[in-house]
């Protein structure tokens, strides 16, 4: 890296869904995260208009990493661990306990994600993988300390 470089900072990773309100509330819930301001659910019986087009949820905090949500027609499901299509991408997220670890799956789980690989019991690397709602893929590991 040379004096005075510059690089662009992550601002947040953008899902691709059908559901772009039910999705974020999915990561929302899961996450702990909030609504960007005027991304919010609106009230019952109004028109959820920015829930058919873009929505963002952040840390409690209003930092980064955020979590955009992006309607579209159609997203296909990743197959993995089968082939055919590949996740290209998924999110890492961790606890410090395995008491944690399977405090969260009951939670994931509750919410709607679909366990796709448990690893709860590897000695090396405990975890979790899932596919959310819309078929995207996570995984939640051990990584105590």
């Amino acid at each position: 890296m040379s004096v005075g470089e510059s690089f662009p900072s992550w601002r947040q990773v953008v899902l691709d869904t059908t559901d772009a309100r039910g999705l974020a509330e999915f990561y929302r819930q899961l996450l702990g995260y909030a609504y960007r301001p005027g991304d919010e659910p609106p009230e019952p019986g109004r028109d959820d208009e920015r829930g058919r087009d873009w929505l963002v949820i952040h840390p409690p905090s209003g930092g980064f990493p955020r979590i955009a949500f992006q309607q579209t027609a159609s997203a296909p499901e990743t197959t993995w661990p089968e082939p055919g299509i590949p996740q290209q991408l998924h999110l890492d997220l961790s606890v410090a306990t395995e008491a944690e670890l399977d405090h969260q799956h009951e939670r994931a789980m509750g919410l709607g994600a679909r366990l796709r690989l448990d690893r709860s019991e590897d000695p090396d690397e405990q975890l979790r993988v899932y596919a959310d709602p819309s078929g995207h893929m996570f995984c939640i590991f051990l990584a105590p300390g």
